[in-house]
């Protein structure tokens, strides 16, 4: 009984340690992850500088990293559907 115990509480364990690009679901990352690990490791999310390695490694990714990366970004379709970035009330006042 006690053994159960432990061994599910590592596999929940196991289940929520997440990898960094694992942790970042959107498109690039879904579609680049082995060429953010191979060409990108130590680079940061969310700042630009993991979108800035991909972009001047372009030439040696996948087919659907590069897809990724040219069809998504500043004004290529992340948050489009609202608007882009002040689509969730940046129509105020108009």
């Amino acid at each position: 009984m006690f053994d159960s115990k432990i061994l599910a509480l590592g596999l929940v364990a196991a289940a929520l340690a997440v990898t960094p690009v694992a942790a970042q679901q959107g498109p690039v990352a879904q579609s680049c992850g082995p060429e953010m690990e191979k060409f990108c490791a130590g680079k940061k999310h969310g700042q630009g500088e993991m979108r800035a390695c991909l972009e001047a490694n372009k030439d040696k990714v996948s087919d659907a990293c590069r897809h990724a990366l040219d069809t998504t970004g500043p004004g290529k379709g992340m948050g489009q559907g609202m608007g882009g970035m002040g689509g969730m009330g940046g129509g105020m006042g108009r």
